[in-house]
């Protein structure tokens, strides 16, 4: 994605903030430990285009409702008498999300910001995080920068990346016969991430990339790209859409219309959210495998949180919206055991941190380089004729154990 050459007025984009009052009395309630006397948790993200249902407004929700749990679980004995979940909308554009970190570390006193998907969003996130000293937690991009090259000692990334999803899915699909492969990719940080890690993992299974394209992002028309690959050569056994959200609804769909399937060329999503399947219908995607960090259906654990989660927004949450979730609940928690939201304390205590929640089993949030090792699924997308509710898309392969699921350290990670 270009970076667009202007400057954008922070006012232009809506900032809501949303005041929850916590019980007070803890070790920070009063005592100073707790700056501005509140704990602010700020979510920014898409509220308005290609990523909005993925995650957008219903993930500032998940955020509130891990305060609310969070109140819960301390009552009288929690640090922060008070916590405040705010919220921006970057509009998958770097430059705002730039301005908009700026101002909600700033102005609006965040603690820590969440969720920033758009990977080229998030690596501007990050840099300001670093220059600001303040907690960046990031679920919605998947580039492995944020915990290779661009990585820093307050930016956590949380929940999935591109080398999960390629080794997941690429390794899967290319091992169950699918050896020559033609991938069509977003044009910015997440898809050149997508293409360069899936490319890895079908050659290291014996496949072939026939051919990769970019594409623009976001966009409509992925006509060009679907007409060529019949004529490839060889010709490609499966298409690998490197896309997310709406551009992967629209090449999807387009995909269908061009009856490439009947063409023998099938499809192998590299990342898709449980609200993409809602969108185009289990049919259009029956039968596609997929790697997923956590499913709503998968145990009664997560089935119930997200009963809540339904209950609050009238939909089922998808893997970012509980990961956000659960990211807000360990961030506070880490407040809570170092006594104070201090950026150094807060960080200290995340640091090489094992725990289990309704998100993330056999959890570790790596010291090295703080990425977030959690288990992950190997998916597969049911037929309308096996959908037995509302939103019951995935029939769950097998588990992917944590240290498989993650890539080793990267030596070009300094924290």
């Amino acid at each position: 994605m270009k970076v667009l050459g202007h400057v954008v007025s922070v006012a232009a984009v809506a900032t809501a903030g949303t005041m929850l009052a916590g019980c007070g009395g803890g070790p920070g309630g009063g005592g100073g430990k707790i700056s501005d006397g509140r704990v602010v948790l700020a979510v920014l993200n898409d509220q308005s285009a290609v990523y909005a249902d993925l995650s957008g407004k219903n993930s500032v929700e998940a955020v509130k409702m891990a305060v609310a749990d969070h109140k819960a679980k301390y009552g009288g004995k929690a640090v922060a008498e008070k916590i405040e979940v705010i919220a921006a909308d970057h509009q998958n554009k770097p430059d705002i999300a730039n301005s908009k970190a700026q101002e909600l570390y700033d102005r609006q006193k965040a603690d820590a910001i969440l969720d920033v998907p758009t990977s080229s969003a998030a690596l501007a996130v990050a840099n300001i995080a670093k220059t600001k000293k303040k907690v960046f937690l990031d679920i919605g991009a998947a580039t492995t920068a944020l915990e290779g090259a661009n990585c820093n000692k307050y930016t956590f990334h949380y929940g999935y990346n591109t080398y999960m999803l390629a080794h997941g899915t690429g390794d899967t699909v290319t091992k169950d016969g699918a050896k020559n492969w033609y991938v069509v990719y977003p044009d910015y940080a997440f898809g050149q991430d997508m293409n360069k890690s899936f490319s890895a993992a079908v050659k290291g299974a014996g496949g072939t990339i026939v051919k990769s394209d970019p594409a623009p992002f976001p966009n409509d028309n992925f006509s060009t790209f679907l007409l060529k690959a019949p004529g490839l050569k060889p010709k490609p056994q499966v298409l690998g859409t490197m896309q997310a959200g709406g551009d992967l609804v629209n090449l999807v769909k387009q995909y269908n219309e061009y009856k490439l399937r009947d063409k023998g060329i099938g499809l192998a999503v590299g990342l898709m959210f449980l609200t993409d399947i809602h969108s185009l219908g289990a049919d259009a995607l029956a039968g596609t495998k997929f790697t997923d960090p956590w499913y709503w259906n998968a145990d009664q654990g997560n089935r119930a949180w997200a009963d809540r989660f339904l209950a609050k927004t009238g939909k089922r949450p998808t893997f970012a919206h509980a990961a956000n979730y659960s990211a807000a609940l360990q961030y506070l928690d880490a407040v809570q055991r170092a006594g104070t939201d201090k950026a150094d304390d807060v960080v200290e205590q995340l640091e090489g941190h094992k725990f289990q929640d309704v998100f993330a089993k056999n959890a570790t949030i790596r010291a090295q380089d703080h990425l977030l090792l959690h288990d992950v699924a190997l998916a597969q997308v049911k037929p309308s004729s096996e959908v037995k509710e509302p939103w019951d898309y995935e029939k769950i392969l097998k588990t992917i154990p944590a240290d498989q699921a993650f890539q080793k350290p990267d030596p070009a990670c300094k924290l």
